[in-house]
């Protein structure tokens, strides 16, 4: 939900249409980063994947994962956070893998860079 300033109801951003694993849901939503450009990113628990909404979007798109929760570098476990460097990389907190993961978004899908593993990793800032 987006709250503007002054309003009394908030705006549906991503998801919204009930938990699930459709383009339209979310099943534990765990973590968000909204760019510049008001794109909307979310780090899908349960559906072991990204979404990304851009601004104005009536369904997501997966960015990251979305191929079963696995240990896999095409994969994630539980997905719990996310961040973007100044050069556009994202980093997602991979919590059942105990893992951080970086990956080069790009138009037509991603590219998978690094990771760096943890005990229980739950954030990033």
């Amino acid at each position: 939900m987006k709250w503007m300033k002054g309003t009394k109801e908030g705006i549906i951003v991503a998801g919204g249409q009930g938990g699930g694993n459709g383009l339209t849901q979310l099943s534990y939503p765990k973590g968000v980063v909204v760019d510049q450009l008001g794109t909307v990113y979310v780090a899908d628990d349960e559906n072991a994947r990204i979404m990304r909404w851009p601004k104005g979007a009536t369904q997501g798109s997966v960015i990251v994962g979305g191929n079963g929760g696995g240990g896999q570098s095409n994969q994630l476990n539980r997905p719990v956070g996310l961040s973007f460097d100044r050069h556009g990389n994202l980093y997602v907190v991979d919590l059942g893998n105990h893992r951080v993961q970086k990956f080069n978004i790009e138009f037509n899908g991603y590219e998978f860079y690094d990771c760096v593993r943890f005990f229980l990793p739950i954030s990033l800032s």
